[in-house]
């Protein structure tokens, strides 16, 4: 059953750029795919860091969900949706990971 679901291998990215668009202040990170480009801000940049480090350098973790949330009092500079970590589960969904 199709999901609408992508895995790009790293031989599917053909370019990463990084960089702040001139009059912004924050950081895009520019996907150059083999079938698209997908760009994305600074905050999802930075919440895929922060998910992938809570697992990749954890001794025993093996899971971690994000979840977007529309936050109120914020220090400066943050955005008002956040992605924010959700305590339930354990393990990846249930989807084809291996194609």
């Amino acid at each position: 059953m199709d999901h609408g679901i992508k895995i790009y291998r790293n031989e599917d990215v053909e370019e990463i750029v990084a960089c702040i668009p001139e009059g912004h202040r924050h950081v895009r990170l520019i996907l150059k795919l083999s079938d698209q480009i997908i760009i994305l801000q600074e905050a999802t940049v930075a919440a895929i860091v922060r998910a992938y480090l809570n697992i990749a350098l954890h001794p025993t973790r093996k899971y971690i969900r994000l979840v977007k949330r529309d936050l109120g009092d914020l220090k400066q500079g943050f955005a008002r949706t956040q992605l924010m970590e959700e305590s339930e589960g354990n393990k990846c969904p249930d989807i084809p990971l291996d194609k």
